[in-house]
């Protein structure tokens, strides 16, 4: 029988490796950028044509490459980094591997051209599919000039499952700022498409977070700094107030490398367990310096997992760090979040009268309950979406949607409807329970919203018919350079939602109109980030632009968990989410309700 197995030539081999290495722009940013921090550069530019698809350039002023050097970068396991195993476990540059560049150019066209500062010369190498074209000295400045062109060119398949380019420039970003952050000390700079998205000179950590994420962020920071025997902790982290529904801006850094470790995210988040719900995630910006011998980096080929010699050291360090940093600024809790307050004290529909009671804070008040006017204003909530026609008996109104819905009327008859009480009301500031004969409704109010909120706002941008709130006093809000993009290029689009907003220039815009019935309680300046961060994570789904926009919105200005409602506010939601055409699944594909059996409930007790 004869031999079978054979040696693989190195193009196929190269390409098998830049599987690992590459999937995506993004991946070769990280590893050319990586590669001028060790390299010595005080300053990195990075330009970049159609997200990275057509063109990724990276320029660095470092110490560059002899010839020789130069061509033996792009041969695979060729290093500068490391001679020995044992140099594994010291490593203390960026790169280490001898991947990233002949992974690189097995998969593109790809030209560098690279001068040391003592040479009158530059050497400049075009490789095109691990095959280099041309090999010849040139004149260039002092440092490395790298440049990507058409990713994935040879293999079709792959360069085919690349996503548009919002959501791969997305992807760009999120390393730009990892190693931005991690370089303060370095001037960056970022082009895509001829327009300069951001311009960072050296500077300290705190100037170089607002550098990225605007000034509104500078306020909201407190420092960490502890130093114990297994590590040195530095950094940043977000007051509690400063939370967000959204997860994101957040860092963790092991000697200046980013990391993932659901683990130590897992510490950070229990210091702030009695500051913030659940549901809110914290900003923070940590460093963790640690002695190269006592952890592992060699463990994936993106180089972002790392094994400590003693994982839960570090985790209960952590934990006390952060916990102690927003300890020391006074920044303990304010609201108990775990009281029901329709259960704390009765409402009477008067005010005064809840005053009276025991358990009465006016701050609370003024957060979680709408006061008489919004309620009154509920009505008109909507008013520039679909309206209803509300018969005279609410209850009666409430029996027929429902009915009328496809969720019931295979489920539902009028007689299980017929119960005692009619009134809906709230759990926890989160449920809104509705009694049926069968045994009792749940609704998620959040869910419910979202799902209203959605279909109204699909119908506007479908049938181009939407309200505007104009502004009395228009106002600006100045977003970091990735969002003000996002927002330029939906500007047009999200006018058909009533927002009225013009490009002010230097990534602020001035806004002069609002939808109409906005929860005048949310921030407007919170709905337009959180509507333009959904907006980006569901370009992943490659949704149709008028869909995206209207779940986007709907989840940025729903009601939100812990909003304490009205019965008029309840019954609202009852009618309009059983008028929709899907009243079972939010937006985002979450249960809106479902039904508790009265029978199920009897067998609880009875066990």
């Amino acid at each position: 029988m004869p031999d079978i197995i054979q040696l693989l030539p190195d193009s196929i081999a190269n390409q098998i490796a830049a599987g690992e290495v590459i999937q995506r722009p993004a991946s070769v940013v990280k590893e050319l950028m990586e590669n001028a921090l060790d390299a010595g550069s005080t300053y990195i530019r990075l330009i970049l044509k159609d997200a990275g698809k057509t063109s990724i350039q990276v320029i660095d002023d470092g110490k560059g490459m002899s010839e020789t050097d130069a061509r033996m970068s792009f041969e695979r396991h060729a290093t500068s980094k490391i001679r020995s195993a044992h140099d594994l476990f010291s490593i203390k540059t960026m790169g280490f591997r001898g991947e990233a560049l002949a992974s690189i150019a097995a998969i593109s066209h790809t030209e560098m051209t690279t001068r040391q500062a003592e040479s009158d010369v530059a050497v400049r190498i075009i490789i095109e599919g691990s095959q280099i074209s041309k090999h010849e000295k040139c004149q260039g400045a002092a440092g490395t000039s790298i440049t990507v062109k058409n990713i994935f060119y040879n293999i079709p398949a792959r360069r085919k499952f690349l996503k548009s380019d919002p959501v791969e420039l997305k992807h760009i970003i999120e390393e730009f700022h990892r190693v931005a952050l991690a370089n303060p000390e370095i001037h960056f700079t970022l082009h895509h498409n001829g327009n300069e998205l951001y311009h960072l000179p050296k500077s300290n950590l705190k100037q170089r977070i607002v550098g990225i994420f605007g000034k509104n962020i500078n306020d909201k920071l407190v420092p960490v700094t502890d130093e114990t025997e297994v590590a040195v902790f530095s950094g940043l982290v977000g007051k509690p107030d400063a939370a967000k529904k959204t997860q994101g801006d957040q860092y963790l850094f092991v000697n200046k490398r980013f990391i993932k470790s659901s683990y130590l995210n897992h510490a950070i988040r229990t210091a702030y367990e009695e500051l913030i719900t659940k549901d809110m995630f914290p900003a923070y910006f940590i460093f963790l310096e640690v002695d190269p011998s006592h952890i592992d980096i060699n463990v994936h080929p993106t180089k972002t997992e790392i094994k400590f010699e003693d994982e839960r050291l570090i985790y209960n360090y952590l934990r006390v760090s952060v916990k102690h940093s927003l300890g020391q600024y006074s920044l303990s809790p304010m609201l108990d979040f775990n009281v029901d307050h329709n259960f704390t004290h009765k409402y009477s529909g008067d005010a005064s009268s809840e005053r009276k009671t025991t358990n009465y804070h006016p701050e609370q008040e003024a957060r979680f309950r709408p006061g008489q006017e919004n309620v009154r204003g509920w009505e008109d909530i909507y008013s520039s979406m679909k309206q209803f026609t509300v018969p005279e008996d609410p209850s009666s109104q409430n029996e027929v949607s429902i009915l009328e819905s496809e969720a019931f009327r295979s489920d539902i008859s009028i007689n299980e409807l017929e119960t005692v009480n009619k009134d809906p009301f709230q759990l926890h500031n989160t449920y809104i329970i509705y009694p049926v004969k069968s045994g009792m409704m749940i609704i998620d109010q959040q869910a419910a919203h979202e799902r209203i909120l959605y279909e109204q706002y699909l119908e506007n941008l479908q049938n181009g018919e939407y309200s505007s709130q104009k502004e009395l006093f228009p106002r600006t809000i100045e977003l970091d350079a990735a969002k003000a993009s996002v927002l330029k290029n939906i500007a047009d689009r999200i006018a058909g939602l009533g927002f009225d907003l013009e490009d002010f220039g230097h990534n602020t815009f001035i806004i002069h109109g609002t939808p109409s019935g906005l929860d005048n309680s949310i921030s407007i300046d919170n709905i337009i980030e959180q509507l333009i961060s959904n907006y980006v994570n569901n370009l992943e789904f490659e949704l149709g632009i008028e869909d995206n926009l209207a779940r986007s919105m709907a989840i940025s200005s729903g009601i939100k968990k812990g909003r304490r409602l009205e019965k008029q506010e309840m019954s609202a939601i009852i009618d309009m989410l059983f008028a929709c055409k899907v009243p079972e699944k939010s937006p985002s594909g979450k249960k809106c309700f479902f039904i508790q059996e009265i029978d199920e409930i009897v067998k609880r007790f009875n066990q």
